[in-house]
């Protein structure tokens, strides 16, 4: 299993990375959160996880090993590929996701696309006795689980508001981040 590559950054697409380590490029596929953070042709590390299926070896990357962790926790959850596990932390910060679990509320999982009210009751069930003894707050006092309490009590659907919510930036006030999105909802 390859755990940890360091080399330098080849290339930045939109889906992931090309990372040179010894001559080979490995490309590897990481949340547009932690390509943000990257800095192309510069050195870095990344913690890895191979994924393997009959026809193919897929690498995914993060920048900081508990994501990693958390990435094979969520494969872990029957039904939950990688894909799906990509998205949901490309969606919600790690943090996120440990609070709503904790907490469960399966409506904060929602908000990844491909995540119904009955998957996050089911991904609920099943993560949260293996996130046991993790720190973690009630998720009402995360900006966008916030900004969609404040959106579903104005009467707009779990289903209008889910893209909007995942497309917030992350550093702003619930304020401002309703405002954004209430923008967007409005040209829909």
């Amino acid at each position: 299993m390859i755990g940890v590559l360091e080399g330098s950054v080849r290339s930045i697409r939109h889906e992931g990375i090309v990372l040179t380590v010894g001559g080979v490029g490995f490309e590897i596929a990481m949340t547009p959160r932690d390509l943000h953070r990257l800095d192309e042709s510069g050195q870095t590390t990344v913690h890895t996880h191979l994924h393997v299926r009959e026809d193919v070896l897929d690498l995914y990357g993060f920048l900081d090993h508990p994501d990693r962790d958390l990435f094979r926790l969520l494969l872990g959850a029957s039904g939950v590929g990688p894909k799906l596990a990509m998205a949901m932390m490309a969606t919600l910060r790690a943090d996120e996701i440990r609070k709503a679990v904790a907490a469960e509320d399966a409506a904060a999982l929602t908000v990844v696309p491909g995540i119904g009210a009955r998957s996050a009751q089911k991904l609920i069930l099943e993560l949260r006795p293996k996130l046991v003894g993790v720190e973690a707050e009630v998720v009402g006092s995360g900006t966008k689980a916030q900004v969609r309490d404040a959106l579903e009590g104005l009467g707009y659907a779990t289903a209008e508001t889910r893209d909007v919510i995942g497309s917030l930036p992350e550093d702003v006030s619930v304020e401002e981040a309703l405002r954004l999105a209430l923008q967007e909802l409005g040209k829909r």
